[in-house]
């Protein structure tokens, strides 16, 4: 394998200065993004954070030319107004890694999105043939938006499965089985020549809603992706909840059906065997020529009976596991993400069926269940938010 592996105990723990760091930074970016230009007081308010944190990101942000600083008066004293610096020449890129489609995006440092392009990709590729087109699309959208190398922060990257976060390493048995073993992290910044940071699809997905889609106030939220595989993408008290290894959400891997179809994971009757877009196909594939996520979407909508069935069994048991989540973790809203958002309510509604028979009458009534606006952008935009996320390493 090309590159060098990264000593794990070089890596941020969950717990450590670094990734406290990180928090603090992404929180100073999203206030800046939300209220416009504030006072470094009007920071430490609105987040939290302490005066002398404050001081020490936003003097950070400056010399890196995140933010722009301007003498101000605030209460009849000399303050300084801090804002975001948008359109300055620095993007981050997201790179989302499906089943079968590659997204490239171009964002600004405000969220605004620069650039992006998504291309279908044949099932079973090589990691490593989508590791050449995701470069070469990258470097098309530079020019595009005539953005040089030097001005790109960083590569933020998405892909099915749990990452294990102590050596940015896929975890066996929740990634398709090309993409075991491959060093994602290394292989693309031996390509690149850029820092790249990696997470999985669901917690991408879930950093994407808080920014993009129509419940960003949210601050506690689940983001459950349905495709080939099931994962839930978690933000709790406003942050991304990631564990101690990085290793949360996996409620594909939930058993629901005792005895019930092997899954890949090596156990029986999870979620992911008996729910997925894959399960589901298989179960039509012996009385209809439905043979794609795609044409499973388009016999729902044309009132298949078939497909309808199948839906709603594999609704019923994704809305007992969301309901077992929203009992222990009682979030604002719960997104349904990927190919199945689109079929909006004829989903939504047996899930929440389901749902509300399994949580106390006040989880229920508590907890929005909505539909994904992002489609299949999600993934790709997390990545790229991360990579501003991740940018407080350097903090002092």
């Amino acid at each position: 394998m090309a590159g060098r592996r990264q000593n794990p105990s070089a890596r941020s723990s969950p717990g450590s200065q670094t990734s406290l760091r990180k928090r603090n930074q992404q929180r100073v970016v999203e206030a800046l993004v939300k209220v416009g230009a504030s006072t470094q007081a009007d920071l430490a308010r609105r987040t939290g954070l302490s005066t002398a944190t404050i001081s020490n990101i936003v003097s950070y942000m400056a010399k890196n030319g995140l933010v722009s600083l301007t003498p101000t008066t605030s209460s009849g004293r000399r303050a300084v107004s801090v804002q975001l610096l948008t359109h300055n020449g620095t993007v981050a890129a997201g790179i989302g890694f499906g089943r079968r489609h590659l997204r490239v995006v171009l964002v600004y440092p405000d969220y605004t999105i620069a650039a992006e392009e998504n291309i279908v990709l044949p099932q079973k590729y090589d990691p490593r043939e989508g590791f050449d087109l995701a470069k070469e699309m990258l470097t098309r959208l530079l020019e595009q938006t005539g953005t040089s190398w030097e001005a790109l922060s960083g590569v933020g990257v998405g892909i099915s499965g749990s990452i294990d976060r102590r050596d940015q390493m896929p975890v066996i048995g929740t990634v398709w089985a090309e993409w075991a073993f491959v060093d994602v992290v290394v292989e693309l910044e031996d390509r690149l020549g850029v820092p790249v940071v990696l997470d999985n699809d669901a917690n991408l997905g879930s950093v994407a809603e808080t920014i993009w889609g129509l419940h960003g106030g949210a601050t506690n939220l689940v983001y459950l992706k349905v495709g080939s595989g099931i994962g839930a993408g978690l933000i709790l008290n406003g942050q991304p909840f990631n564990g101690a290894t990085g290793i949360t959400g996996e409620v594909g891997h939930v058993q629901v059906v005792p005895d019930g179809q092997a899954c890949r994971c090596g156990n029986r009757g999870c979620l992911e065997a008996e729910a997925s877009t894959t399960a589901m196909l298989d179960r039509l594939s012996t009385v209809t020529p439905i043979k794609t996520t795609e044409d499973l979407v388009k016999a729902v909508l044309a009132g298949d009976v078939a497909a309808l069935r199948v839906i709603e069994d594999a609704a019923r048991l994704i809305g007992r596991v969301v309901g077992d989540l929203a009992s222990i973790l009682s979030p604002e809203v719960i997104v349904l993400g990927g190919p199945l958002a689109s079929l909006g309510d004829i989903i939504l509604e047996p899930v929440g069926r389901a749902f509300a028979r399994h949580v106390l009458p006040l989880v229920r009534d508590s907890t929005a269940l909505v539909a994904s606006t992002l489609d299949d952008r999600g993934e790709a935009l997390g990545a790229a938010a991360l990579v501003f996320h991740q940018a407080a390493v350097r903090v002092i």
